[in-house]
């Protein structure tokens, strides 16, 4: 087996782990100790890995989620790439409860900004480029900056109370803004641009 495999492999079972002791207990209260003993490893193989258990929990939540919507091509299946995020935080939902309750609302938010932003990102310039438009830079990063503020605020709100909007209505929602806000606030920022 490969070095490469053999490192997937090991933070793939401290991921379990982590997971397996937050469905025992509160994140804050989860040690490294906890981890390496439940997965048989030892001390400096998990910080060979990783600073500390939130860098674990962001590389898990990155592997599990994050990587697999970058692979959808967010302008023909955006809709399915807002499914797969609904159905991965009703798996998680235990676990996402858990990483909210350590970090509070705004250290969610932070905690995925990164992550979002680049998805928004590509969604944003993929819009773009479709629909044959040049935008400024300034007005691009604002953009990207409000639609990443704005899908973290609903998810991490929805992790928290998803009785307050159904599935099918988060869906139906985000898919309606993106199909239609997206491209109608790119033409309209475009055709400022050739005004100014």
């Amino acid at each position: 087996m490969k070095h490469a495999e053999i490192a997937l492999t090991t933070k793939k079972a401290l991921a379990a782990s982590l997971k397996n002791q937050m469905e025992k207990k509160p994140l804050k209260k989860v040690t490294v100790n906890d981890i390496i003993t439940d997965c048989n490893v030892n001390r400096k193989t998990f910080y060979y890995h990783f600073e500390d258990i939130y860098a674990l929990l962001k590389w898990m939540l990155e592997q599990e989620a994050v990587e697999v919507v970058k692979h959808f091509d967010l302008l023909v299946d955006y809709r399915d790439a807002i499914l797969f995020v609904l159905d991965y935080v009703e798996a998680n939902a235990h676990i996402l409860n858990c990483a909210y309750d350590n970090m509070g609302r705004d250290g969610m938010k932070r905690f995925f900004y990164t992550d979002f932003i680049g998805i928004v990102g590509t969604l944003i310039d993929a819009t773009e480029k479709d629909l044959g438009l040049s935008v400024s830079t300034d007005f691009r990063e604002f953009l990207c900056n409000l639609y990443t503020e704005a899908l973290a605020g609903v998810l991490i709100d929805w992790v928290k109370d998803r009785k307050k909007y159904d599935r099918e209505k988060v869906l139906q929602y985000l898919s309606l803004i993106i199909r239609t806000s997206l491209p109608a606030v790119l033409t309209e920022a475009a055709e400022a641009k050739k005004t100014i």
